[in-house]
């Protein structure tokens, strides 16, 4: 049984859907370098470029958060390096949100 194939409109489609997502992906990655969005509200409300991105990646992209850091979190949170923001669970979400906040 064979798959059927995808008319060159549908990979058209595909891949330019992918392009945005990738082109939000790094929109997302430069505004966390910046500070001009935590990883905090990207985790409240994530944008559709981010849902499927992994948390790791997102990390690494905060200021003052290298590979031992980020592993740290990770670790600490008891979350795999490839889970994806949207894979989170209700009770990993809560504990990044308690690790990650500034202190009042």
């Amino acid at each position: 049984m064979s798959v059927p194939g995808r008319s060159s409109e549908q990979r058209l489609g595909a891949l330019a859907q992918a392009n945005e997502v990738r082109r939000g992906r790094a929109q997302l990655k430069r505004d966390l370098a910046s500070g001009a969005v935590t990883l905090v509200e990207v985790l409240s409300d994530p944008p559709v470029c981010a849902r499927t991105a992994k948390l790791r990646v997102l990390l690494l992209a905060c200021p003052k958060v290298g590979p031992a850091k980020a592993e740290r979190v990770l670790s600490r949170c008891r979350i795999g390096p490839a889970k994806t923001i949207a894979g989170l669970s209700e009770r990993q979400r809560a504990e990044l949100f308690d690790l990650l906040r500034p202190p009042p």
